[in-house]
Order: structure tokens, then C-alpha cells, then sequence
């Protein structure tokens, strides 16, 4: 079991709270968002957001490998955030490169590999170097699994995977009848995670609701957990909170539980 307390926003009290170490979700995945709203209550520009993000992401992903997390895929930057300044653009496309900088050796001694999934020929020569080399330093690693979503967008990566079943099927590779589930799921970039491509917990930071174009397929039967957290202010305890409200859940997958009182 592993310990942790929570603190009741409401009433201010403290208590202690055990998760299950035998129900850690193996795939977490995270939309990170409010790094902008984090600056701008402080005064600060959004870069100072993003930058306090970047450290977050550092904290969260150590603490969800002790934690025996398998995979955590975090959304970097979406398709659609191309339509923000350039000069937070730019800003946002040099994070990686003093992510994985500084990172790369602790990700390393904590046995953590790096994996990227969106359509990465589009980005800075310097981001693609920075991400590849990366994913080649850690390509040892067998432990968990940090997956980044970099320009990465949930409909367009649906819409690619059904042109290459496409194209199969023009190429007499394929009927069309065989196109299920299966066949789709292996052509999605989450399709090299095997067993664990689709999360069990999906995070939400800022007190948004919704999915932003994240994972669309694979979260269809994921847990949400919505906090109103910005992410330069998640932590592992904050971690640890929605890990212990993903376990208080009955997952069904469609089904009827064992217990009928539940």
C-alpha cells in the first residue's frame, strides 16, 4: 500500500489515504493544461507557465514510475496550437530541447523511456533532433514508458490510420470486411504500446472539462478525473488524489459488475 495525505479544499483537514498498489492504472495519459492562467494570476508572462510546466512534467513523471505507472502520456502541443502567437510558438517548440537537456540523464537512472507520438517531421529541425535523440538515449530503458503527444491531434491521427487501412485495401493487402477494432487500433501511434495503447486514467488539469481532440479512440473507456489544479501546480500528491479516485471506481467496460449491489 502506499501512503499519502489529502488535504479537503473545502475544510481544510488533512487525512491519510492508502492506494492500492495492486489497481495502479498502468496507462495514465494527462492533458496539461492552465500553464498560461498559473502566469497570468502571478503577473507573469505564459512562457514563465510554460517553463514552470516543463519542471512539473519532471516531478509527475518520477513520481507516477515509483508509483508503477507503466505508461504516462502527457499532451505536449496539438495540432491546433499552432494557431497561438508565434512568439509562445517558438517558445514552446525550444522546450524540448531544455527538457530533454537537462532531463535525459534522470529519465535514464530512473529506468524510464522516452517515446513521442504525433506527427513530428512537421516540427523545428532543433525540436526533432532534441525528441530523437532522446528516444535513442533512453532506448535501453524498461521500465515505464513517458509518452509525449507532440503535435498530435486526436481526429487527425484517426483519419491517417483509416488512410492506410485505405490504401491496403486499394492494394489488395486487405478486405474490407477485416477492418475491426483490431485492425484500426494497429494503425493508430499508440499501436507499438501493445496491451497498454489505451489509458485506464485520463487527468485534466484547470477545471476544464472536455477532451481537446486528445486520444480519441483510445479513450473510450477511460476514467476521467478533472481537477482544478493548473498543471505548474500538480504535484505527486496530486497525482497520488486521482489515482485514489480512479480506484474507488467500477470499471465495467460495458458490462454489468459481479456485484449487483454496485
Amino acid at each position: 500500500m502506499f501512503s499519502f495525505l489529502n488535504k479537503d479544499q473545502t475544510t481544510g483537514e488533512v487525512e491519510e489515504r492508502q492506494l492500492d498498489d495492486a489497481n495502479i492504472p498502468a496507462h495514465v495519459a494527462i492533458i496539461m493544461d492552465g500553464n498560461g492562467r498559473w502566469a497570468q494570476q502571478r503577473h507573469l508572462p505564459r512562457i514563465a507557465g510554460h517553463k514552470q510546466g516543463m519542471n512539473t512534467v519532471k516531478t509527475v513523471a518520477k513520481a507516477a514510475s515509483n508509483l508503477g505507472v507503466k505508461v504516462l502520456t502527457l499532451y505536449a502541443f496539438s495540432t491546433e496550437n499552432w494557431k497561438r502567437p508565434s512568439a509562445e510558438v517558438n517558445y514552446l517548440m525550444k522546450l524540448p530541447v531544455d527538457f530533454f537537456g537537462t532531463f535525459v540523464p534522470d529519465l535514464v537512472k530512473n529506468n524510464i523511456r522516452v517515446k513521442v507520438m504525433g506527427y513530428t517531421d512537421q516540427l523545428p529541425a532543433a525540436t526533432q533532433k532534441a525528441v530523437n535523440d532522446a528516444i535513442a538515449d533512453t532506448k535501453d530503458c524498461t521500465g515505464m514508458v513517458l509518452n509525449f503527444a507532440l503535435n498530435y491531434g486526436g481526429r487527425a491521427e484517426i483519419v491517417t490510420a483509416v488512410q492506410k487501412l485505405a490504401e491496403q485495401v486499394q492494394a489488395g493487402q486487405l478486405a474490407a470486411t477485416d477492418i475491426d477494432d483490431e485492425a484500426i487500433g494497429r494503425e493508430l501511434m499508440t499501436a507499438d504500446l501493445g496491451e497498454l495503447r489505451d489509458p485506464d486514467l485520463l487527468i485534466r488539469t484547470s477545471g476544464e472539462e472536455r477532451l481537446s481532440n486528445f486520444m480519441l479512440w483510445q479513450v473510450a473507456y477511460s476514467e476521467f478525473v478533472f481537477t482544478q489544479q493548473h498543471w505548474p501546480d500538480f504535484d505527486q500528491t496530486a497525482l497520488e488524489q486521482a489515482i485514489y479516485e480512479y480506484q474507488q471506481r467500477h470499471r465495467r467496460f460495458g458490462g454489468l459488475a459481479t456485484d449487483n449491489t454496485k
